[in-house]
């Protein structure tokens, strides 16, 4: 299935770096993962006092956690060929495999003239190959219930497949094909194209797919991150076969890829069968450029006109990446925060069905709030209030140690499948600190303390920039700009 193209872009993007966007769909950080089971659970009910939180389990031995670790990275094999770098992680007895090519750079790849490219690209491989044109692809795929298909993000995209372990031999000599032979058949280019084409031209028809792009324009102005990888209506249409060639040849160089695979595989055989055709591509010198992190100086507020029965209304502050030590700190941050303003806003004022609290993952990362109300005003107050509340006062050690609870089981739903191990090992390797660092994700989780949360609120949970979609009369700009601590 190819990467879902409605509404929210940051739960196409944060979540879908994989087969059937599967590859980082636990880590969206609290925001769409957290919305949409918020709203499973909740439905259509009206709304209720929310109950009390269960008592959090006990802190599980720390050298039983490390031990754990120990074990998980025991199972991951680390090498290179040519230049290109591979993780594979063994799952004894599984009988799927799952696993993607990624490529690095993500938006600082493209320009503002050429954005879009890359997913373009992506998308047409998986359309067909030399060897494997479209219609023989897709009989061979659906006759082996195995799959092809690509993800994107501001930080790097990947080409991924899944197959069950059975099939994995002639569903990898495929997948070489389409990564190293693409076809690139007019006719599947431009079906490919006008299908994205369309698909950002609907971008400003729902609120909530408008409000990101708003968002998006005010938060990245100046950043490299201003390059949507997506691209855009235009940047897209003048796009040429020949673009996506000399793309590819530039892009197929094992200094700017990761290869990560999962499941019951020898990693020793895979390296042979690597050397003997991903291992094959030039090698190149590709460094990335450094990422700038974002920095607001101030509060701003900017309002979009539209005739709407409710305004919508987003604001982020620079968060630390998930390569920072404060990460783990701002996701117990963040969702401590989710807890309130859905206390504070919907059942206690019932003024929003759906508030939000969010933490992004990014090189260059995002945290924030967002709210559509028809008093717009005081539930952004509300809203602020709780931010400065959390600055002001360090939380109860019970929430926190509830808040840490929930992200154990969460944490270990997530990392069920081999795809979403695949997309944790990736995303850490290439913008975490080394995909080690995902191995201790829950050991640096319960040693967050109330002073390091407070401390976070501090530090990142000011300057907010704000973008309102809705009526500017019902504005009062000097309630969005208030001042948070330092």
């Amino acid at each position: 299935m190819k990467m879902e193209t409605q509404n929210l872009k940051r739960a196409r993007r944060a979540l879908a770096l994989s087969v059937a966007c599967a590859f980082l769909m636990f880590f969206s950080a609290g925001s769409a993962w957290a919305r949409q089971q918020q709203q499973q659970q909740q439905g259509g009910a009206p709304a209720a006092a929310p109950q009390a939180r269960a008592t959090p389990a006990p802190t599980p031995d720390k050298e039983k956690v490390k031990e754990v670790a120990a074990t998980a990275e025991s199972l991951v094999t680390e090498f290179e060929v040519n230049g290109l770098k591979v993780l594979v992680k063994r799952r004894a007895g599984s009988l799927s495999v799952s696993g993607g090519l990624f490529l690095r750079g993500g938006a600082r790849n493209v320009t503002a003239e050429n954005a879009g490219i890359e997913a373009l690209m992506l998308d047409a491989m998986s359309e067909g190959s030399a060897n494997f044109p479209r219609e023989r692809l897709r009989k061979e795929l659906a006759r082996m219930g195995s799959a092809i298909s690509y993800g994107l993000s501001y930080d790097y995209s990947v080409l991924s497949f899944a197959s069950t372990r059975a099939n994995f031999d002639r569903s990898w000599e495929i997948f070489n094909d389409v990564v190293l032979r693409p076809q690139f058949a007019l006719e599947d280019v431009r079906r490919v194209q006008n299908r994205l084409v369309i698909s950002r031209r609907d971008d400003t028809d729902t609120p909530d797919s408008f409000i990101e792009v708003l968002q998006s324009r005010v938060a990245y102005a100046g950043h490299p991150y201003m390059n949507d990888p997506d691209g855009t209506e235009q940047t897209l249409s003048r796009l040429t076969v020949e673009d996506l060639r000399r793309y590819h040849t530039q892009m197929m160089q094992t200094s700017r890829l990761l290869l990560v695979l999962v499941g019951d595989l020898d990693a020793a055989k895979v390296r042979a069968d690597i050397a003997a055709s991903l291992g094959k591509l030039p090698r190149g010198d590709y460094r990335p450029s450094p990422l700038p992190p974002l920095a607001f100086k101030s509060a701003t507020v900017d309002v979009t006109q539209r005739a709407i029965p409710t305004n919508y209304i987003q604001g982020v502050f620079a968060a630390p990446p998930i390569s920072s030590e404060d990460y783990y700190a701002m996701r117990v941050a963040s969702s401590l925060l989710q807890d309130r303003v859905m206390v504070e806003v919907r059942y206690k004022r019932n003024l929003s069905y759906a508030p939000e609290a969010f933490l992004r993952t990014q090189g260059a990362n995002l945290g924030g709030i967002s709210v559509s109300a028809v008093d717009a005003n005081q539930a952004v107050s509300v809203m602020l209030f709780e931010i400065s509340k959390m600055q002001r006062e360090a939380a109860p050690g019970s929430d926190i140690a509830g808040v840490i609870s929930s992200f154990l089981t969460r944490h270990y739903m997530g990392q069920e499948t081999n795809a979403a191990q695949a997309g944790d090992l990736a995303m850490y390797e290439l913008i975490g600190g080394g995909w080690r660092n995902s191995l201790t994700f829950l050991e640096r989780l319960r040693a967050v303390t109330p002073k390091d949360v407070q401390r976070v609120a501090q530090k990142y949970m000011h300057n907010l920039r704000f973008v309102v979609l809705g009526d500017p009369a019902r504005i009062d700009k000097n309630v969005f700009t208030v001042q948070l601590g330092d």
